[in-house]
């Protein structure tokens, strides 16, 4: 039967480890992610540190052999610290030292002769930096199971596997000596590759799941209000819509309009009006539910969807115009009037969300009509889309009424 050689396969490993680790800080630089950079860095320390221990053998003075292994549990610790940044943490400095100093007291005060007792201390400071960066990996719980378990079973693995051959030469075997030579060693040896390689499977499998998140919120954001826009909007309204649906609970839906936006735009510039949109949209963010959604639809014109009858909309509407209109916006040339106009409408459950827009719309146009900084309720849903397209697009240009600070009572 051929056997492996185990020197041979350690090299092999940190071969394998030292280019990873030169491609995760190849990447990290060109990323711009400091944790691709602390995990590049901890695989090359890593991995210099065992071709050093594995190419001198016995010719390690004592020091050096001490120096060697701290070393690698500092390189434990950063694998740590690459997940707590990753996940936006600070690094734990005491904890990426803390392996180091416990295995450099351990050495120091142990007997020169109890090698297994030193070798189950090694052996268990880095599977508690494995368990620590499972534990940072399996952070973000909102993942599904299915795409999260590879970040929480990999270091596992590889810290049970670390652990079992000393623990079985410990207190199965505890007088072999040949039992640190056996086939554990070489099954360690192997593991050690797949936990590598595995691990950067792992490492990028997180990055790309990130960066495509990144993205997706990107496309569905809108980035001056941080907002959802129209698109991100209408996705997150259908699923809402579809989950109520099977609850028999109906929704209801409310347009807001900036009153007079443009002529604050063209007396104040349009980073005051910026700054405008982004006032109304922290008001509208404040005055509703975390269950409630809520996103700029285009211009000065924001949507908001509630799991609620029409009558609650409409209560939640007045709040939102009343918070706006007590804003107490002040600039050089004096206060800016902050009102808004809305409409409201409800449907039953199951209602499409063009429906509501629709009708919500037409309950809009009548704000306007009535002296503007004021809540309409619709009175109810259009009978035919086509109809209200037609319409909305023959009231373009239509001029607008007064305002007026009076709000109607809904």
């Amino acid at each position: 039967m051929m056997s492996l050689d185990s020197i041979t396969l350690y090299l092999v490993a940190t071969m394998v480890a030292a280019l990873l680790g030169a491609m995760m800080v190849f990447f990290g630089k060109q990323e711009n992610s400091p944790a691709l950079k602390w995990w590049g860095t901890a695989y090359l320390l890593g991995a210099s540190s065992v071709a050093l221990w594995t190419a001198t053998g016995d010719k390690l003075g004592p020091y050096l052999y001490l120096a060697l292994n701290a070393v690698g549990f500092v390189a434990c610790g950063m694998v740590w610290n690459a997940a707590r940044v990753f996940h936006g943490r600070k690094p734990n400095w005491p904890g990426l030292v803390f392996g180091a100093i416990a295995w450099v007291a351990a050495v120091m005060l142990l007997d020169p002769t109890a090698s297994m007792l030193r070798m189950i201390i090694g052996a268990g400071i880095v599977s508690v930096y494995a368990a620590l960066t499972a534990s940072e990996l399996w952070v973000e719980r909102r993942k599904s199971l299915q795409r999260r378990w590879p970040a929480f079973v990999v270091p596992v693995m590889h810290g049970c596997v670390l652990m079992l051959p000393i623990l079985l030469g410990s207190f199965l075997r505890p007088n072999d000596a040949g039992f640190s030579h056996s086939v554990w060693v070489t099954v360690f040896a192997v593991e050690i590759i797949l936990y590598a390689v595995g691990t950067v499977f792992v490492i990028f499998m997180l990055v790309s799941e990130r960066t495509v998140t990144a993205h997706r919120t990107a496309a569905s954001t809108d980035p001056l209000t941080g907002m959802l826009n129209r698109r991100g909007f209408s996705e997150a309204c259908a699923r809402m819509i579809e989950r109520e649906a099977k609850g028999g609970r109906p929704v209801t839906v409310m347009i807001f309009d900036i009153d007079h936006f443009k002529s604050i735009n063209d007396r104040f510039g349009h980073p005051a009006g910026d700054e405008m949109l982004k006032l109304f949209s922290t008001v509208v963010v404040n005055n509703l539910r975390i269950s409630d959604l809520s996103g700029r639809i285009g211009g000065e014109e924001f949507a908001a969807l509630l799991p609620c009858a029409l009558e609650e909309g409409v209560l939640v509407a007045e709040r939102v115009r009343e918070a706006f209109e007590t804003s107490g916006v002040v600039v050089d040339e004096g206060p800016v009037d902050t009102t808004v106009s809305i409409g409201v409408a409800g449907g039953p459950a199951g209602t499409e969300l063009e429906v509501l827009l629709a009708s919500a719309d037409t309950a809009l146009y009548q704000a306007k009509r009535g002296g503007r900084n004021r809540v309409e309720a619709a009175e109810e849903l259009p009978l035919s889309l086509e109809n209200w397209r037609r319409q909305s697009a023959a009231r373009i240009g239509v001029p607008k009424g007064p305002s007026t600070t009076q709000p109607a009572t809904a």
